[in-house]
């Protein structure tokens, strides 16, 4: 046999309890058919010296949004500005496209004073600042006078009862669907961005959290988008619940909504499969709107359920019946209870085996929910960087009791639960590596000690980027460990995560991304003839 690809001179972290460590890896076909002695003495097209560097499996990000990280990359950012005033400066400056003006990275928290529609007049009309939280914009005057009844009842008002222009959550979506669709030319080419960025982080699969419609849908032909993109890396769509629909299907099936002809989780191939249905519950901790029991500190709201419960409820429990498995969006504690009962009464009215059903988020979890996520054997799909990017925000409005219970991890892992990790891109920083040096030490870009007591060690939190996170997106029978059999893909690295000093896990450089046995991202030239 001749090998496509044998890379020798790498200390190899596997993450396989059956075989932990190697020094050579034998590909072929794009798959991994051997490891040290079983393929070190076969030839090869190909064969790459590592001089050293370690190699771990391709990072798996559960939670990502690859055409919002591209369509951000290209959009005028509001991100490093401190006044108002500056933000009308770059206002000014910024184009229109299909006659509005969209601008990226706003957050409230870092200016002198909330932006207004009244400063976004002064702009024209049609103006859009998309809130750095994904859940929440500002808008001019004139969208807000467009929006329909219901949306405007959910507009923030200043002390007169003027809506101030802020938007959250069903406003938002109102707003949203006055903008879109974007052109499949154009999503394609943003998702095409987003992926480059990930494979450049050692990310081989990316789970894109919702397509078609809910929040950040780009388009009702989206898939499309994605099959046109040449993909550097692995996409796994999750679809927007906005897609069920009612369906005359045979009685003995116990369906009644479902996506149209019957599509569902597992649709698809190596490349772009699909992925599970994708639900909102509530909204954000940085918005103020994800739903607690108790309200925020130093704001009278607990934040809001995302629509009437009946409704929510009624699409868990449809999609679980119909096949899918279910990503269901809940931050707050109120949210994690609602989908937990939801979720309860979907395997009730149709049992199902290996379900695998997900929370993606999982932000805020009360001690009295966590054996009760294990007895349904949910997965929390967790986003640590948020903790390290905004964790000293978060702690603040959550108070010291509740501040513990953030984006678990030794709670988690103690009770058999599976995590899985994710980023969000582009809410916080992607980078899989960033994540696991919070995981492991759970202090704040800042500084600030976030729920101590729920630090992990190394090899668990790269677990949950590597097995766990695979293990979510139903793919761990060919991703997550490096083994005979498995995709080979793999992130090479310049320093060791399990030897160097925790504190500069985040900033070690990703050398190359191998995926199908291809160097597609290989900054240290491991493959220059």
């Amino acid at each position: 046999m001749i090998l496509d690809l044998k890379v020798v001179g790498g200390r190899v972290v596997t993450m396989d309890p059956a075989r932990p460590v190697a020094s050579v890896i034998g590909a072929w076909a794009g798959r991994v058919v051997g490891l040290d002695d079983d393929v070190a003495d076969l030839p090869a097209r190909r064969v790459v010296d590592l001089g050293g560097a370690v190699v771990l499996p391709g990072f798996v990000d559960a939670h990502n949004h690859l055409a919002w990280t591209g369509r951000a990359a290209r959009t005028v950012d509001i991100s490093s500005c401190t006044t108002v005033a500056g933000v009308v400066d770059v206002l000014r400056g910024a184009r229109r496209a299909s006659g509005w003006v969209e601008v990226a990275g706003y957050d409230h928290r870092a200016l002198d004073r909330p932006l207004t529609s009244r400063d976004l007049d002064l702009i024209g009309p049609r103006v859009y600042v998309q809130d750095l939280s994904g859940h929440a914009c500002v808008v001019s005057g004139d969208v807000v006078a467009a929006l329909p009844p219901s949306a405007l009842r959910e507009a923030q008002r200043d002390e007169t009862g003027e809506p101030t222009g802020f938007l959250a959550e069903g406003a938002q979506s109102a707003v949203r669907a006055m903008r879109l669709p974007y052109s499949l030319d154009d999503i394609a080419a943003d998702v095409e961005a987003g992926a480059r960025q990930c494979l450049r982080e050692g990310v081989v699969l990316a789970a894109e959290a919702g397509v078609g419609g809910g929040l950040i849908g780009s388009s009702p032909l989206e898939v499309e988008a994605y099959q046109r993109a040449s993909l550097p890396i692995r996409v796994q769509l999750m679809v927007s619940a906005d897609r069920l629909e009612p369906v005359a299907a045979h009685e003995a099936d116990g369906i009644r909504r479902a996506v149209p002809l019957g599509l569902r989780t597992g649709l698809g191939g190596d490349r772009l499969s699909i992925g599970p249905l994708k639900l909102w519950t509530d909204g954000g901790m940085m918005a103020r709107t994800a739903a607690l029991t108790r309200p925020y500190v130093g704001v009278e709201s607990a934040g809001q359920l995302q629509d009437d419960p009946d409704v929510m409820r009624a699409a868990i429990v449809d999609g679980h019946a119909a096949g899918w498995q279910l990503a269901v969006h809940a931050i707050g504690d109120r949210a994690v209870d609602f989908a937990l009962d939801a979720l309860a009464e979907a395997h009730r009215v149709r049992p199902r085996v290996d379900a695998r059903h997900r929370i993606e988020h999982c932000g805020l979890v009360r001690p009295d929910q966590l054996d009760r996520i294990a007895e349904l054997g949910v997965i929390p799909v967790i986003q640590p960087t948020f903790l390290w990017a905004y964790g000293d925000d978060y702690a603040r409005i959550m108070g010291p009791e509740r501040t513990p219970w953030m984006y678990r991890g030794r709670a988690f892992l103690d009770r058999g639960i599976v995590v899985a990790g994710s980023s969000d891109r582009p809410v916080a920083d992607g980078k899989p590596l960033r994540a696991i040096q919070f995981m492991v030490e759970r202090r704040s870009k800042e500084g600030q000690a976030i729920g101590p007591d729920e630090a992990i060690a190394v090899e668990e939190a790269v677990a949950a980027y590597t097995v766990g996170a695979a293990y979510a997106c139903r793919r761990e029978d060919v991703l997550g460990t490096i083994s005979p059999g498995k995709l080979a893909d793999f992130a090479v690295l310049g320093a060791d995560p399990f030897t160097c000093e925790v504190s500069g896990i985040g900033d070690i450089e990703v050398l190359a991304t191998v995926v199908d046995g291809v160097f597609a991202h290989d900054q240290a030239s491991f493959t220059t003839d």
